[in-house]
């Protein structure tokens, strides 16, 4: 299915779908989503009056994001996971042309590939030749532009992870090879019995890194209290968690506690944060919200009822993420979290009429 980059590409799909459905009962006019080819126009009128280019509304999402993370903490860590083939922009006339976006790439300090060697749809399967040089395309394209680089692979075992680690050493890479993917990466890998490239040294960037820790759910953890003093026990250079703790957010207390080793010296501790979908158990979803109400709710995820892509380009939305003292980015900065991981950025997917497959891990 052709994709368009552009707003110029797209408003000549639209018009050339515009021409050729004439011809067709309205019924037949629907989307891959079950919309309306109508409803999908209307969409993209929203606020600006005009076709939108996805593509572009999440760079400038994660663009301002960043912007408002460091106005209030200058070396704020953001992180774009998923998505890499946003790096490059598309040729308005010649889709075969791309050049490096680098106001975007200017924003992050680095990007996270799930599945670059393995799992990128299931775990332990080796992501196919073909496919794995387009994302090492994509690397390359990030760490010429000296973005840090991390890898989650998704592995069956301690030989797949094992080779995991040493492709990603060789590329230079920060890699953490994971035993599950979703909704059950909730617990710490059992492969290795130490952190890859273990080390007693404080973290204080990005650049110091060598391994880190990915963390979905917590709550199997126990209290915050025993989840932050199992994290500490370990040695690994980045935590990245959900900022909520099952129903309430981690407290600075317990973020303190993690930034810090078994060693004792100091690593970073990032929040994952989706900003591309909204879940009926987010702290900040409301009763009466549903599909449509408001306005910029879309529909569920396929492989998650509860989770709702999200018109990300919307006001109310970004007001929701950032911005003021009642903001999901400020609140986290507020706990003490050292960066944000940004994921859900697929969403910009499902708006061209595709399925994002991603959601937050």
């Amino acid at each position: 299915m052709t994709r368009p980059g552009t707003l110029r590409a797209s408003v000549f799909l639209f018009l050339l779908t515009a021409l050729t459905m004439a011809a067709f009962p309205a019924a037949a006019q629907t989307t891959i989503q079950g919309r309306t080819t109508e409803e999908d126009v209307q969409i993209q009128r929203q606020e600006t009056g005009m076709l939108l280019d996805f593509r572009e509304q999440i760079r400038e999402l994660v663009q301002k994001i960043s912007a408002y993370a460091r106005s209030q903490r200058p070396n704020f860590v953001v992180i774009a996971k998923g998505s890499p083939e946003l790096l490059k922009k598309v040729d308005d006339i010649d889709e075969t042309k791309t050049f490096p976006a680098r106001a975007y790439m200017r924003s992050i300090d680095g990007i996270m590939i799930d599945g670059l060697f393995y799992g990128e749809k299931t775990v332990g399967i080796p992501t196919p030749p073909e496919q794995l040089e387009k994302k090492l395309q994509l690397v390359r394209m990030a760490k010429k532009n000296r973005l840090n680089v991390m890898v989650i692979d998704y592995v069956e075992n301690a030989e797949q992870a094992d080779q995991s680690y040493a492709f990603n050493e060789e590329l230079d890479l920060t890699p953490f090879a994971a035993g599950a993917m979703g909704e059950e990466l909730n617990s710490i890998p059992k492969f290795r019995e130490y952190p890859y490239q273990e080390n007693p040294k404080s973290i204080v960037s990005m650049t110091d890194a060598k391994n880190f820790l990915y963390l979905g759910d917590t709550s199997g953890f126990g209290r915050q209290d025993e989840f932050s003093l199992k994290i500490h026990d370990t040695n690994y250079d980045i935590i990245a968690v959900n900022i909520m703790h099952g129903r309430t957010p981690l407290s600075r207390q317990a973020v303190e506690t993690l930034k810090y080793k078994k060693l004792g010296s100091k690593r970073l501790v990032l929040a994952h944060v989706d900003i591309g979908s909204a879940a009926a158990y987010d702290y900040y979803w409301q009763d009466g919200w549903r599909e449509g109400s408001p306005s910029w709710i879309a529909a569920p995820l396929r492989d998650n009822p509860d989770r709702y892509y999200v018109q990300y380009w919307r006001q109310e939305w970004q007001n929701l993420l950032f911005g003021d003292t009642n903001s999901y980015i400020y609140g986290l900065i507020y706990q003490g979290f050292d960066g944000v991981i940004l994921t859900g950025l697929d969403v910009y997917k499902y708006f061209l009429g595709g399925d994002s497959g991603e959601g937050e891990q």
